[in-house]
């Protein structure tokens, strides 16, 4: 989870968004964070839309999205980004409050990459954003973005 394309983060909890942050630096993260507080958001900003229309053009080298947020939940942005060969084979990283079985089995279903179950304290999110970040880190590369279609606009 690092090189010079940002890391997408959507979660709508501020406290968690700092505690995440926090814990890419501890891990060595070197990536940019993009930060939206919602699934809309985060649709908006994959398909350069709304607020985003400008930002430079590329898929992140990573999703880490929250489960239950507002306007649009994790679930139907991990379904979107699944669904459009553009974006396929993003790098999608569930992180929720919840650990019920069935959040996880439809996440998984979906085709998330990795679901994590939000950890209660720093050090805790320390030690899963680095497990995160060496399985994402320089080994795992993403196809080139050279094709025309990576940077196409959603309908």
């Amino acid at each position: 989870m690092s090189g010079a394309r940002p890391i997408l983060l959507a979660d709508d909890d501020a406290q968690d968004v700092e505690l995440l942050l926090i814990a890419f630096r501890h891990a060595g993260v070197r990536a940019r964070v993009h930060v939206v507080s919602d699934g809309a958001a985060a649709l908006d900003y994959l398909y350069r839309r709304t607020a985003f229309a400008d930002r430079e053009a590329g898929i992140p080298a990573a999703l880490v999205v929250d489960l239950k947020m507002p306007k649009v939940d994790g679930l139907e942005v991990l379904r979107a980004v699944r669904a459009d060969p553009a974006l396929a084979s993003l790098p999608v990283i569930v992180m929720s409050a919840s650990a019920e079985q069935s959040d996880r089995l439809a996440t998984h279903r979906a085709g998330a990459d990795a679901y994590v179950v939000k950890p209660m304290s720093l050090p805790e999110y320390i030690s899963k954003v680095k497990l995160l970040a060496r399985f994402w880190g320089p080994a795992a590369e993403l196809p080139s973005e050279g094709s025309p279609e990576r940077d196409r606009k959603a309908p």
